[in-house]
This record gives structure tokens, sequence and C-alpha cells, in this order.
């Protein structure tokens, strides 16, 4: 009689279902080809780097900000198809001296501009309009007779970088006495390229810091050396490959990483395949305690590997709702934040079990996985606390006032942009525009454009002058150039009226840093004002519209309001479909989202009150908050995966709460861990001195954290105890264990 050897069971219990089977095909797989899959990715990540090219290297510009259809822009080429020359200059030449400048300075820097726009000299530099700050030229001036900037226009067509350069070689061949008071040059071009070069310098930095970083985490986690090597390895791989596939894209469509998607994409990467490789070395120190080597590791792919995809597929799709976006600069970003995640996910699923089956215990040398004692484990006071009714309800409750009130700061939030005021204060650019706001006032280097058009409105000088006077009187505003205040230079193109008469325009100037949120609440009020002020000027019927880089930054904040609303619905909408189907039920993953959406604010409101209110800037980098809503909002449902699904796993073969005493220690110190190694790699995001970088690493980190500290530890395992195995509705799969 032949006897046939039973087969082991399974550690979550003795009757496994075909989920359990396939999870098992799964892990059997990768443990059995895992030398194929180590060569393989070895050979796929030395030819992404060998020959696949490498990501295309973009200059900084607005394009990835605005599109045509803002309407500042269009504003902007209409009053240059008007009269043939450009108001907005976004590049100044600022010269400055507290003591005053001499006469002749200020005359020799109206006749340079004079002789630039009429093409005098070898530059490809367009033309230029000075602005003294005299009282006859410039009322709203701060001080008298001690600065002239020079607005010079350059070829729109160049690259922001070769404009920088265009001004600077033509400021210093030109101001070379020390009378001229040189400062140097700035403006929202040589900012937005100034911040190019902040970003590409301190990318390094930010990779360094960020595996010296995860690195540590992972040693002091599992207490080994070879479990951050094996991380690392696999990070290195993913990083390769991204940079490759990215690459490839580039060349065959055209596809480009922004200058500041550059560091998000590297601590995302990070982030994720180091949260991935956590939950997989968690499970194989778990299963190694009771296994051998390729059992451990079979059993430890088979239960992390499913939950590892599902996450990543969850983040991937979250990201990708950024395409529908109407922002450039969003819907840019969301097929390389999801390709990036995606290639983090394959890499992570392959590579991880593939070195764990081939290290095994040694993954955690110096340390051994102890072997378990078998026995019943008596549950913490931290597990009893979030599991039993009465101290659960108590947790919930204590969890959302606490995230409500850190929330509420978010009631205040302001957005704008603000590029000169993002860099480091000791940068040059930033310098020039600090020394011109002394003279001036804060707006003088992005003055707003108004156009006005309508029959014979240039040829009515008393009501322009009228309509100058209103317009300086209006909250916000320091200074107003109009057709009667333009310095004598002698071009042959008319500067603030055409030559038909049937347009006129004025340079506005505010008192606040004209990229910011004040400066677009200001001119959102003159917008509203406008039609009441043109009546009393006694210029009826004439249109009124605006350009510049505050009306710019308005647009752009009105979009990414309206885009935030809509996307972050869809990304909550992807999310909820993703947890509808890897819990098969309503309940929960309805009160997961909302946990996650309470973190959200909470993240955004803590930002809000540190940077808004302790650190006074002048509202937060616009896209910060969007970005961090639809990363937090993501990685938030990835977070409920790794909590919730091994519960789920225990719990199709026991009752909910032993399922959950014997998930909870195990998953909140893997979450832990992750978070920990998740909120490093967004927060040394602040390593780039650049406002919107640390607002967006605070926001992210802060979120990263509350979310595995409080959400997850606590207010979860809380709510799935107070609502029980009605949180599995309307599937059965929990209240038939009881």
């Amino acid at each position: 009689m032949q006897v046939r050897r039973p087969r082991p069971a399974r550690a979550t219990g003795p009757h496994p279902h075909a989920a359990d089977r396939g999870r098992q095909r799964v892990g059997a797989v990768l443990v059995r080809l895992r030398w194929a899959i180590v060569l393989a990715w070895v050979v796929v990540a030395a030819v992404s780097v060998l020959w696949l090219p490498s990501v295309p290297e973009t200059d900084s510009d607005l394009k990835g900000f605005a599109s045509e259809t803002n309407p500042a822009v269009q504003v902007e080429q209409r009053s240059f198809q008007l009269f043939g020359f450009p108001l907005s200059s976004r590049t100044s030449i600022v010269q400055r001296d507290p003591d005053g400048l001499s006469p002749y300075t200020q005359a020799e820097a109206v006749l340079r501009a004079a002789a630039l726009s009429r093409g005098s000299y070898d530059t490809p530099l367009l033309g230029a309009l000075p602005v003294p700050n005299t009282f006859a030229a410039f009322p709203g001036s701060q001080e008298r007779g001690t600065t002239v900037v020079t607005y010079v226009f350059g070829d729109p067509e160049s690259s922001f970088g070769a404009q920088r350069r265009a001004a600077e070689d033509f400021a210093r061949d030109q101001l070379t006495d020390p009378d001229d008071a040189y400062v140097g040059v700035t403006g929202s071009i040589p900012a937005r390229n100034a911040q190019y070069h902040v970003i590409h310098d301190h990318l390094h930095d930010v990779e360094l810091a960020t595996v010296v970083a995860v690195a540590l985490i992972l040693a002091l986690t599992f207490r080994s050396l070879v479990a951050p090597l094996v991380t690392l390895a696999t990070v290195g791989v993913a990083v390769a490959v991204t940079l490759g596939a990215a690459g490839l894209a580039g060349r065959l469509l055209g596809i480009q990483v922004p200058p500041d998607l550059r560091p998000l994409v590297v601590a995302l990467l990070l982030g994720v395949v180091t949260d991935y490789c956590i939950l997989f070395l968690s499970g194989m120190r778990q299963q190694l305690r009771t296994g051998s080597r390729d059992s451990a590791a079979q059993q430890a792919s088979a239960d992390s590997a499913p939950i590892v995809a599902v996450a990543g597929v969850t983040v991937a799709a979250g990201t990708g709702a950024l395409l529908i976006a109407r922002s450039p600069l969003f819907s840019g970003a969301g097929p390389v934040l999801g390709m990036t995640v995606l290639i983090g996910l394959v890499v992570s699923v392959t590579l991880v079990p593939a070195l764990m089956a081939l290290l095994g215990a040694s993954t955690f040398w110096p340390s051994r996985p102890r072997a378990s004692s078998g026995g019943p484990v008596r549950p913490s006071r931290a597990t009893r606390l979030v599991t039993e009714r009465r101290t659960a309800a108590v947790t919930a409750a204590g969890c959302v006032v606490v995230l409500v009130l850190a929330a509420l700061p978010l009631l205040s939030l302001r957005l704008g942009l603000g590029f000169i005021q993002s860099l480091p204060e000791d940068h040059p650019v930033a310098g020039a525009a600090a020394q011109a706001g002394q003279g001036f006032a804060a707006g003088i280097l992005s003055p707003t454009e108004l156009l006005l058009e309508g029959p014979g409105v240039g040829r009515r000088p008393t009501e322009l002058a009228r309509l100058g006077q209103a317009l300086e009187s209006q909250p916000g505003i320091a200074g107003v150039l109009g057709p009667a205040d333009v310095p004598d230079v002698p071009v042959d193109v008319d500067v603030l009226t055409t030559a038909d008469g049937n347009a006129a325009r004025y340079l506005v100037v505010y008192d606040s840093t004209p990229l910011g949120a004040q400066a677009t609440s200001d001119l959102r009020a003159l917008r509203a004002e406008l039609p009441a002020l043109l009546e009393r000027a006694g210029l009826p019927g004439v249109r009124g519209s605006f350009a510049g880089d505050t009306a710019l930054s308005e647009g752009l904040v009105d979009a990414t309001t309206d885009d935030l609303l809509r996307i972050t619905v869809t990304a909550l909408a992807v999310n909820l479909l993703m947890l509808l189907l890897f819990l098969r039920a309503l309940v929960a993953p309805l009160y997961l989202l909302a946990c996650s959406v309470l973190a959200l604010g909470s993240a955004l409101g803590l930002t809000t009150l540190v940077f808004q209110g302790l650190l006074d800037h002048d509202g937060l980098t616009f896209y910060v908050p969007f970005t961090a809503a639809v990363l937090l909002v993501s990685l938030g449902s990835d977070y409920n995966i790794f909590a919730v699904g091994h519960i789920w796993q225990l719990a199709e073969h026991r009752p909910l709460q032993q399922a959950m005493r014997m998930a909870i220690p195990q998953s909140t110190r893997t979450i832990t861990a992750a978070g920990a190694a998740l909120a490093a790699s967004f927060g040394l995001l602040a390593l780039v001195p650049l406002n919107a970088f640390r607002e967006l690493g605070f926001a992210m980190a802060v979120g990263i954290l509350l979310d595995v500290l409080v959400v997850r530890a606590l207010l979860v395992p809380s709510l799935l105890t107070l609502v029980g195995r009605r949180s599995g509705w309307p599937s059965d799969r929990l209240s038939r264990t009881g």
C-alpha cells in the first residue's frame, strides 16, 4: 500500500482557496527562476546604462506652466500684434547706488536702451525700455534717483538660458564704469533659469542623502547589513531601467522630464521601491522562523507579491490620473510618474524574491531570525487599544479630532508662483531683484500690462492720465507707467500707444512680489474694478485686458484650483476601484479613503501653518498642494493595501479580531519602517534650496508620517474594530469566519 506524504499546511490556515494556490504558484516560480531573474535584470540594467539614450536635458521655461490657452498669454500675443513691440519683459538689468546715480548715468541708460532698440549693438537682444526711479518717470518709487531698471527683450524663440546669457553679456560689455553701479540681471526668466541650475547642482546631493537615509533605516529595522544592500541593489536596477526608459521615450515620443520633476521622480522611485523591499523582507524574516530558505522565500513571495502588485498599480493609476489635467505641467507629469512607479514595481516584485531565495537567512546577516516559540502570543497594550471596542471608539475619536484640528489652517491657504522669491537670498538673481525692489517697489521686475482697445483711445491724453491716476489709487499698486510717463526713447516703434490711436497700454507695478499670492489677489480686485474705473475716467466702451507675470500666475492658480478638484476626485475614484477589487468589499474602501483624505488635509494644513504662518511665505507654490494631494492619496491607498491586505488574508480562515491581533503587530512595524523610508525620501527634497521643494518635502514627509503613525497604526484598525465584519460587505468574506 502506497503511503502519500501529507502536504504541509499553510501558515494562514488549513484550507487553501484558489487564490492561495495562485499565490503559491507565483512564489514558486519566482524562487525557481531566481538565477535567471537576477541575471536578466543585470543585463537589462547594463543595456539601459550603456546603450539606451540618456534622459534629455531641458532648460527651464514657462511651457511646462502655461499653455497657449492661458488668457494672459493670449493678451500678450495680442499686444505684440498691435504694437509690434513687446511690453512684458521678463529680464531686467539693474543699476543702483543708494547714495544716488548721477544725472549722466541715468541719461546714459536711456540712450543705451535707445541704441539697443535701434539695433546698434551686436547682441541677440531685440530692444530695451529704461525706467529710472525719478519722480517724473515713476511716482511710486520708494527712493529718488538711485535706481534704473532696464527691461530688455530677448528672442522669444530662444531658451531661457540663452536670453539670460545675452542680457548678462550685454551688461558686462556696456556697464564697465564704476559709476554705472551695475548690480546684476534679474527677472522671471533669469530666475527660472537659475532654478534649473540650482536643481541640477543639488540633484546628486538629494540622491546620496536619500540612499544613506534608506540604508540606515533598513539597517536599524532589520539589524542587518545585507538587507540594505538588497534594497539598494534593487533601487539601482530600477533607477537604471527608469532612466533608460525615459531616455528612450524622449527619443521616440518626444517626452521630456521637466527639471522640476527630476528630484520628485528620484524621491518617488527610491521611496516606493524601498517600501516594497521592506514588505518582502519583513515577510521573509517572519517565514525564516519556521521554514527553510526556499520555503521561506516562496511563502514570503506568495504572501507579499500580490499585495505589492496591487499597491504599485494603485499608485501608478493614481498618478496617471494627472493625464486629465488641463495644466501642461501636471498632464506631462502623469506619464512620467506612472512609468516610474510601474518600473519600480516590476523590478521589486521579481528581483527581491529572487535575491531572498539566493541569500536565505544571510539576507539578515549578522542577525538571525529567531525561531517562533509556537505558543499563543499575548497581544500588546497598543494592539488591545485598537482591537477592543471601547478603547477603539475613544482612539478613533481622538485621531479624528487631532487630524481635523491640524487641517484647519488649510482654510487660509494662498497660492502663488514666485520664481525669484523661491531662490536662496544670496543668489545673484535674488540679490539684484532685492536691490530693484528697494529702489522702486517689490513688483517692479514683473509689472502687469494693461491693454486698452477702443476707437481713438490712444488720442485721449486727458482721459488716459485720469485713468492712470485712478489706477495708482487702487489697493496694492505702487506705481503706474502710462502713455504720459514713458521716457523719451527715440525708437521707431510706439511703446504705449499705437500709431492709429486705437490701443494704449500701461505698466502697473504692485507693492508685493508680482508672482506671489498677494499680487494675484490685488490683480483680481483690479480686474473687477476696471470697468468702473474706465467709466469714471471718461472711457466707456473701452475694453481692458491684462498680461504679464501676475496675470499669468492668476491663470495658473485658477487652472490649478480647477485641476486640483477634478484630479483629486479622479485619483480617489481610481484608488477606490483598486481597493474594491482587492478587498472585494465596499464598506472598508470607503472609510479607508476617508482616512487618507483626513491625513491629506492635515498635512496640507500643517504645511500652510508652517510656511505661510511661521515662515511668512506669500502663499505656497501653486503646484505643491496639487502634487502632494495626488501622491499622498495614492500612497495612502498603498498603505491601506499593506495594512488591511494581511488582515484580509488571515481573516479568510479565522475570526476578524483574532486576525487583527495576529496581523497588526507585524504590519505596523513594517509600515512604520516603510513610512520612515518614504518620508525620508521626500523630506530630503528640502536639500534643494528652493521654496517649492522645501514646501513639497515638508508636506510629503508630514503627510506620510501622519498616515503611518496615526491613520494606519491607530485610526484604521480602530474603525475596523468598530465596523467589524460589516467592513467586508457585500462580500461574506469576513462574516463566514465568525
